[in-house]
């Protein structure tokens, strides 16, 4: 939303431009039963971890009916000035505390340093413990994973990279964005 200064002189990123070209943005710290009452889409981009009350909550809003695309990068590869161990530095990899595998999905890294590629990264559907009301479909060789859980939808996307949009060429990572909201939308 604010970019490591954090001020509210620099506009947000040009991928929350984007976005707020469709959408309504209200950013919020936590995804807890009184943040997402009376919403229906939540965009979770590489979020710090969410204590588990909150994962409960956010379970149940989904389950209830709501819309959430999370990314979930294995390994962010953003540039910061900020120094390792900073809490406002992006943290290097999702901190999935135990979501991703409640829904049925796992969430691997890729094997070699470098830069990160599709093929690198995977998300693994894993059916014992299921729920019946969950269904997982991967696509884009499993760099995307599209749920159905209870009544709502979670789309998981293994990267948040293309969000450092920096150049004009990198706009057009950003259709994938509002492709991805788009369907949950319509679901």
């Amino acid at each position: 939303m604010f970019g490591e200064s954090f001020g509210l002189d620099n506009g947000g990123s040009a991928a929350l431009t984007r976005i707020e070209q469709r959408y309504n943005v209200l950013p919020i710290g936590i995804a807890d039963a009184s943040s997402l009452k009376s919403q229906h889409l939540l965009l979770m981009a590489h979020s710090r971890a969410q204590p588990a009350e909150v994962l409960v909550e956010l379970d149940q809003w989904v389950r209830d009916g709501g819309r959430v695309l999370l990314l979930a990068d294995p390994r962010l590869d953003w540039p910061s000035e900020r120094p390792l161990g900073d809490r406002l530095r992006p943290s290097p990899a999702f901190a999935d505390t135990g979501l991703l595998k409640h829904w049925g999905v796992t969430l691997h890294a890729p094997d070699a340093p470098g830069p990160v590629e599709i093929e690198g990264l995977g998300l693994v559907t894993s059916s014992p413990g299921r729920l019946e009301s969950q269904v997982c479909r991967l696509a884009h060789d499993g760099f995307i994973a599209r749920c159905r859980i209870g009544k709502g939808s979670a789309t998981i996307i293994a990267d948040a990279d293309f969000l450092n949009v920096e150049e004009a060429s990198d706009q057009g990572n950003l259709d994938l964005l509002i492709d991805e909201l788009g369907r949950l939308e319509s679901r």
